[in-house]
């Protein structure tokens, strides 16, 4: 049955570095705002320390990790196991979003060496790991990345890749504020 942990010990972070995805799920403020799961794959995950972690944040179809997480902080990253033991592992916790354009990113992307570029990173500060049996989760075999995403954002300039970001990332869904150019900041 399911346990608690204030933190990550070594058998959790061996498990982490054994899963091939993990999904991210946030929520607005707002009762009537859309809460989002996301999946993600690649190397993408970083873990810090028993009580950090973060995740590269490539881009997608939409802002809403990165916007919700701004607005309150709240984040949860779970894990399942799709080969061995069955187990399902939830991280809780207050995260935090640095894009690409921000302060620190350069510094944070160091955690990333396969990666030139992404949209932003996560942090994520645990406030309690928390496992369950996964007995429902089925079996999957693990063929590969889908390297889609990585040709596409190698496939541009800086300055289109960029451009791009801000164009479709502007706003969530709910309408919250996405990416933000600094100099528009700056100017409120």
């Amino acid at each position: 049955m399911g346990a608690t942990y204030g933190q990550l010990d070594d058998k959790l972070i061996a498990f982490i570095r054994r899963q091939k995805m993990l999904f991210v799920a946030t929520a607005p403020l707002s009762a009537e705002g859309s809460v989002n799961v996301s999946p993600k794959g690649y190397d993408s995950l970083a873990i810090i320390d028993a009580s950090t972690v973060a995740y590269l944040d490539l881009g997608g179809s939409g802002i809403e990790t990165h916007a919700h997480v701004r607005e309150n902080g709240r984040i949860t990253l779970m894990f399942c196991a799709f080969e061995g033991p069955a187990n399902i592992l939830r991280l809780y916790g207050r995260g935090e979003s640095v894009s690409f354009d921000d302060p620190g990113f350069e510094e944070q992307m160091r955690l990333f060496p396969a990666f030139d570029r992404a949209r932003s990173i996560i942090t994520v500060q645990i406030t309690h790991v928390a496992d369950s049996c996964g007995w429902g989760v089925p079996f999957f075999e693990f063929k590969g990345e889908r390297e889609q995403l990585r040709r596409w954002i190698d496939a541009k300039s800086d300055d289109e890749w960029t451009a791009r970001r801000y164009e479709t990332n502007a706003l969530s869904i709910d309408g919250l504020p996405g990416l933000v150019r600094a100099e528009a900041m700056a100017a409120e």
